[in-house]
C-alpha cells in the first residue's frame, strides 16, 4: 500500500492550496485518514480527521479554515485549506489506517509535501 501526498507549494497569506492524498495498492478498505504536518523544529501535530463515516475533526488552530474530505471510490483524502497564514507553514502528511484483512489494520503514512505561507 502507498499513500502518494500532493498539492503543496508557495502562497501568500489569506490564500489557499488543496492537497491530495491517493492511496494505491491491494487491501480491503480504508479506516481513518488523517493529515498532520511539522513545521520547522517542532513536533508532528494532527490536523484533521475522517473516518470511514465522514465524521471529522480539526485542530483548534485550522477550524472554520480547513476543511477534510474524501472520495471513497477513489481512496482519496484531500484537504483544503483557505485563509493560510504563515503559522501553517509545515509539511503536510496524510496518514491512512488500512484494513489489509478481516481482522488486521495497518496505518501508512505518505511522504510529505510542503507548503509554504509566506509574502
Amino acid at each position: 500500500v502507498q499513500l502518494q501526498a500532493s498539492g503543496g507549494g508557495l502562497v501568500q497569506p489569506g490564500g489557499s492550496l488543496r492537497l491530495s492524498c491517493a492511496a494505491s495498492g491491494r487491501f480491503l478498505s480504508i479506516n481513518d485518514m488523517d493529515w498532520y504536518r511539522q513545521a520547522p523544529g517542532k513536533e508532528r501535530e494532527l490536523v484533521a480527521t475522517i473516518t470511514s463515516g465522514g465524521s471529522t475533526n480539526y485542530a483548534d488552530s485550522v477550524k472554520g479554515r480547513f476543511t477534510v474530505s474524501r472520495d471513497i471510490a477513489k481512496n482519496t483524502l484531500f484537504l483544503q485549506m483557505n485563509s493560510l497564514v504563515p503559522e501553517d507553514t509545515a509539511v503536510y502528511y496524510c496518514n491512512a489506517r488500512v484494513q489489509l484483512s478481516t481482522y488486521y489494520d495497518y496505518t501508512y503514512w505518505g511522504q510529505g509535501t510542503l507548503v509554504t505561507v509566506s509574502s
